[in-house]
């Protein structure tokens, strides 16, 4: 899970490792988490599945940004 300060809120990118089958590579669902003094103002459901855990996290701090972004 990775996690920043973002315009007042606390942004979050989460990895979720998903294994299928287990003669596949694992790969990992993308989601995000957006709060405010510990409270949570939004949350995506899965944004997609990535082949690393840090591009998932990214995809995930992406998304919080532009949610952010949209609504302030």
């Amino acid at each position: 899970m990775e996690t920043q300060s973002y315009r007042g809120f606390r942004i979050w990118g989460h990895a979720i490792v998903q294994q299928e089958d287990i003669l596949h590579p694992e790969r990992y669902a993308a989601s995000g988490t957006i709060t405010q003094h510990n409270k949570l103002v939004e949350a995506s459901g899965v944004l997609g599945s990535f082949e690393t855990e840090e591009e998932a996290h990214l995809v995930g701090l992406d998304w919080a940004r532009a949610w952010v972004d949209s609504h302030c």
